[in-house]
């Protein structure tokens, strides 16, 4: 029997992305402008953090009201959660406790010279970002896309089914069973709200991963089985048509990671001498 949707617990729709892709945010000295996707804690008129702002271009240049501005790096080209991402998104800490505490934090550590600072301040960078992620995601405020999906109350389940256990066998039937609907259903609202086919999109999900696995060092016969491929061969004509190259020419030096670093590009920020 079908479930309702509304009956289904939400489950973790941000984890997999956590751990397929290498996060990392360093803080940067104001008023230094980076490229790409820029997390910054604006303040209010009497001078205390009223919002954080996150713009997935950057910014040509930061209001007035800024306190601290963070460059992120979340495999930026290759993270379809980064590339769904609105072009900008900003939250009142007023609405969210949680975030406003952990703001508080960030700032103390920002405009104090503590044992340690730059990396409390990069890790609470990366944590301010996955909430503003998660925010992200809860809001609901697209209409198609990633997170149009991962907000929907059902299509979100058979989402994650795909996102944490890329190598099941998975059938539509499977899929529109974990989002508590009809195969029919199922198959019209996945196309509707995301753009593809469900098995499109496990297919496209898996050559992610294989990608990531392959500059990782991995064999192309040990991705092959970690991603749900029937065979070597069959896996690397999938990614041959993908990407336009042998899986087997990917070089172990192409490790994730090691081209545009946060921590490794940026300046280190100085707010406490301003």
């Amino acid at each position: 029997m079908i479930q309702s949707p509304n009956s289904l617990r939400k489950v973790d729709r941000l984890t997999a992305f956590v751990q397929t892709f290498k996060l990392a945010a360093a803080v940067v000295p104001l008023p230094t402008v980076v490229k790409g996707p820029t997390l910054i804690v604006a303040g209010t008129a009497d001078g205390l953090a009223g919002q954080v702002v996150f713009r997935s271009v950057g910014f040509d240049r930061y209001p007035q009201d800024v306190l601290v501005a963070a460059q992120v790096e979340f495999d930026n080209d290759t993270n379809p959660l980064m590339i769904a991402m609105p072009e900008e998104l900003s939250i009142q800490l007023d609405e969210v406790p949680a975030l406003r505490a952990t703001v508080a934090a960030f700032l103390a550590e920002a405009f104090d010279r503590r044992c340690g600072r730059t990396a409390a301040l990069d890790r609470l960078a990366e944590v301010i970002v996955l909430m503003v992620l998660r925010k992200a995601i809860d809001a609901g405020t697209a209409e198609s896309g990633l997170l149009a999906a991962l907000a929907h109350p059902a299509l979100h389940r058979a989402l994650v089914s795909i996102h944490d256990m890329p190598s099941r066998a998975w059938r539509v039937d499977d899929l529109a069973m974990r989002a508590g609907m009809s195969r029919s259903h199922f198959m019209a609202l996945f196309r509707a709200v995301v753009g593809t086919t469900p098995m499109a999109y496990l297919s496209a999900w898996r050559l992610t991963l294989a990608r990531r696995y392959l500059q990782s060092g991995d064999t192309v016969k040990s991705v092959a089985r970690r991603t749900g491929f029937g065979s070597a061969a069959a896996f690397s004509r999938a990614y041959s048509r993908t990407y336009g190259s042998a899986p087997a020419a990917v070089r172990s030096s192409e490790v994730p990671g090691k081209r545009g670093d946060a921590r490794s590009t940026s300046a280190r920020v100085q707010p406490a001498s301003s």
